[in-house]
């Protein structure tokens, strides 16, 4: 039987992340479950099967000592972390003109920023163990955007970009990288992980369509987390591609702009080939 993997997960107090630390518990896994406040983890307790298979620590990914501090507690508490999971993040609403400069920057701090120097902090752990697997969560609009969300759409490209470089890096140092894509899920995202910006009237018909489905969605969304936990569980146990859709809704809008894209190109290919050399 295989020694118990080491998780580190960012943003454990609710959603995916909780979901996911309660079911490794279950299993038998050894956490580091994070939260900016701690206390609100307590619950995870009850889903551990022994005393030491958890450690809940204090990690506001904004800040760098706590990123550096919460990877040397992991490292004190169990000797070394096999699998990174890059969860904390939120989404924002709001058509460009629509949000202003702090919202932009603070979601890029948290989404892109945070994520990236977390990991650059974990990676000494991973290289001198030459094995690991970072979890990067994304987004379907990380690969499809959709009016209204086009600064939260840009934050989870940013993602894809860099985890797609970052596979490649890390590779030769037998540490794996995956892009968890989930579509519309039962968390709290449509609404305490999601920032609304002040409206405009004049985007009635663009963002403000986005404003009406958020507005009605939660707790209707199709995908279920737990399913979303147990995948991201299995992704580490077997073989998968970098890219991990979850959910009908992701499948299906990735296949269509693959689709869409394909025609975009046919339809410039000679003109594009035309401007070499």
């Amino acid at each position: 039987m295989n020694k118990a993997k080491v998780w580190l997960v960012t943003g454990s107090s609710t959603g995916f992340g909780r979901c996911l630390v309660e079911e490794l518990l279950k299993k038998g896994e050894r956490v580091v479950a994070t939260a900016r406040n701690p206390q609100t983890l307590e619950g995870l307790k009850a889903f551990a099967q022994k005393d030491t298979q958890l450690l809940i620590h204090k990690l506001d990914v904004n800040v760098e000592q706590e990123r550096f501090d919460v990877v040397s507690a992991a490292n004190n508490a169990f000797g070394q972390i096999d699998v990174l999971v890059n969860n904390a993040g939120y989404g924002l609403l709001g058509a460009l003109e629509e949000v202003k400069e702090n919202e932009i920057r603070n979601l890029f701090d948290t989404n892109v920023f945070s994520l990236m120097l977390m990991t650059q902090a974990v990676l000494p752990t991973m290289r001198k163990q030459k094995s690991g697997h970072i979890l990067n969560l994304s987004s379907i609009a990380g690969f499809s955007a959709s009016s209204g969300f086009g600064i939260y759409n840009a934050t989870k490209f940013a993602v894809e970009g860099h985890s797609e470089s970052l596979a490649q890096e890390l590779a030769p140092f037998g540490i794996k990288v995956s892009i968890i894509e989930p579509g519309p899920f039962r968390t709290d995202f449509a609404g305490r992980s999601l920032v609304v910006s002040k409206e405009m009237p004049e985007y009635a018909e663009s963002s403000g369509v986005k404003r009406k489905y958020f507005a009605k969605v939660e707790g209707t969304q199709a995908g279920d987390p737990v399913k979303a936990a147990l995948l991201m569980i299995s992704i580490v146990e077997k073989k998968y591609p970098l890219r991990v859709p979850m959910g009908n809704n992701a499948v299906d809008r990735i296949k269509q702009k693959l689709d869409d894209m394909k025609k975009d190109i046919l339809q410039i290919e000679a003109e594009a080939r035309a401007t070499d050399y």
